[in-house]
């Protein structure tokens, strides 16, 4: 009887210690409330891969709404404004087909984008320019143009994701 009772008793000190440790954790968003408002203008592109501008947009107005802090607006009714640009975009050779004179089998396609997020009642920039990367590979099989649109998709998935956290994580409060 006494085992069981001591068995219990620290099976309760447990418990009670990891309820303690997650004290800290907020069930809440840490962005204020009258800054959950959000506009993404179309990414401006300044590279030659044809529509990624429109694509990492649609991506980050998707991943905005999965996540679901912030309710999406037009520009002039929002409190942050989310202003990207794609600055850079290359496909390299990753492996080559010996067999056809060594054409490309797989490339690397790496974009590069800045992105501002800006709070629309200040004026105030809070994230200035910071640049983004993201990268992944796709193989050559019939046209090129369409699997390496094929991959910008995942490029902007990637995107999305990073410039997500960010906004969310933003240090509001300072």
């Amino acid at each position: 009887m006494k085992k069981t009772f001591a068995l219990r008793l620290s099976s309760v000190v447990v418990c009670l210690a990891a309820l303690a440790g997650c004290s800290s954790y907020r069930w809440t968003s840490r962005v204020p409330e009258e800054l959950r408002t959000v506009a993404v203008p179309v990414f401006e592109n300044r590279t030659a891969s044809a529509e990624l501008g429109p694509i990492v947009t649609q991506y980050v107005l998707r991943e905005f709404q999965r996540e679901g802090t912030f309710s999406i607006r037009r520009s002039g009714d929002s409190a942050l404004e989310v202003q990207g640009t794609i600055v850079k975009a290359s496909r390299d050779g990753a492996a080559f087909n010996r067999g056809y004179g060594s054409r490309a089998s797989e490339y690397r396609y790496t974009v590069t984008a800045e992105v501002s997020l800006i709070n629309k009642d200040t004026g105030k920039v809070l994230l200035n320019n910071r640049r983004y990367v993201a990268e992944t590979t796709f193989l050559t099989r019939g046209d090129l143009l369409t699997t390496q649109r094929d991959a910008a998709a995942r490029i902007a998935q990637e995107f999305a994701r990073q410039i997500v956290d960010d906004v969310t994580s933003y240090p509001y409060n300072r």
